[in-house]
This record gives structure tokens, C-alpha cells and sequence, in this order.
């Protein structure tokens, strides 16, 4: 297993860190909305992921 650099373990991090916070606002907050704007940041950070991963091999 390759190991992580720490631009990938930060994006990582702050995906799951995202994915919390819009679970925080939709179920506590009751804010249905901004729970669901912020739900759609972290497939974009992991697409960033996957190209970086793809431009590093190229």
C-alpha cells in the first residue's frame, strides 16, 4: 500500500471533516438546504484527489 503525501491526507481529513458538518446541520440544525450545499463539497474534493493522483503518474 502506497503511502499518503500530506496534501492527499489534508484532503482526505477535511472530506470527512465536511461530511460531518453537513451532517450536523442537517440533522441537528434541522437546516436541510445548507446541510445539502455542503454534502456536495466532498465528492469535489475527492475528484481533486483523483487528479492529482492521475497528474502525479503522468
Amino acid at each position: 500500500m502506497n503511502k499518503f503525501s500530506k496534501i492527499e491526507f489534508a484532503i482526505l481529513m477535511m472530506t470527512v471533516a465536511i461530511i460531518f458538518v453537513s451532517e450536523y446541520y442537517y440533522i441537528i440544525l434541522k437546516d436541510h438546504d445548507r446541510a445539502i450545499f455542503i454534502g456536495l463539497w466532498p465528492p469535489t474534493m475527492i475528484g481533486l484527489l483523483i487528479y492529482l493522483n492521475l497528474k502525479k503518474k503522468n
